[in-house]
């Protein structure tokens, strides 16, 4: 958290980057985090226009390319102090945000899982080999077995998690496992349709490559793999693996 703000007395002058930031290249408004001269954290709504605030667009990606991606950089850009978020700080305010966002990864990454099995599924019963559909062969069989059962436990986890929600109980180290585990479920899954669709799962004809490369992002954005795996640790422990 480098980008900082100062107190200029009818305005604040906001100096910093950020990057990969979703639709970047085309917001008119950004929600920015940004320190101020305490290193307290606050939130600043900064519009499109003001002088030294601009937007470069990120090229070249192989995952989640429907998405316009790019940088917000200031460079001593004047922000009225009626922009400031008067009724939050601290690293509380934008992680509130998140768990709402991983909430909705864990569900979307059921959805992805579920289009690949699906896929897999049919096209098993029509893919013939050996006089028969591949899917009467057991190892196929094993792999759609496993497959419909790691999102059926995947989807009751985040059911149940939703239901939390709706109590106002849900903890966001709950949040995180349900992340974690269900983006890695679905990556697994992407895996194996690709294997049972053979060479085709590698064509633009069937959606599995497609659901693999975006996984590929899911997986560290909103909260790495990694960094889950850590917050389910101190939950479980108490003990901060983080310092």
């Amino acid at each position: 958290m480098e980008t900082n703000y100062k107190d200029m007395g009818d305005h604040y002058l906001l100096n910093g980057s950020k990057m990969w930031i979703s639709n970047a290249p085309f917001a008119d408004i950004a929600v920015v985090w940004a320190k101020n001269e305490e290193s307290r954290i606050f939130g600043l709504i900064v519009e499109r226009g003001m002088e030294g605030f601009t937007t470069p667009e990120t090229h070249g990606k192989w995952s989640l390319r429907a998405s316009a991606t790019g940088e917000l950089v200031f460079d001593n850009v004047k922000v009225p102090k009626e922009n400031l978020l008067p009724n939050k700080s601290g690293l509380g305010a934008p992680l509130g945000c998140l768990d709402s966002a991983r909430f909705g990864i864990a569900w979307g990454a059921i959805g992805a899982a579920m289009d690949c099995y699906d896929t897999a599924l049919r096209y098993s019963k029509e893919r013939i080999q050996f006089e028969k559909p591949i899917g009467a062969f057991q190892l196929q069989q094993k792999k759609l077995a496993e497959m419909i059962t790691e999102i059926t436990k995947a989807q009751l986890l985040t059911l149940r998690l939703g239901q939390l929600r709706n109590e106002n109980s849900a903890t966001s180290a709950q949040i995180s496992m349900a992340k974690r585990n269900n983006v890695d479920m679905a990556m697994t899954i992407a895996r194996d349709a690709r294997q049972i669709l053979g060479g085709m799962g590698i064509t633009g004809e069937y959606p599995v490559m497609r659901h693999m490369m975006n996984l590929e992002s899911v997986v560290t954005y909103e909260g790495t793999h990694d960094i889950h795996l850590l917050i389910t640790g101190l939950d479980v422990t108490g003990l901060n693996a983080f310092k």
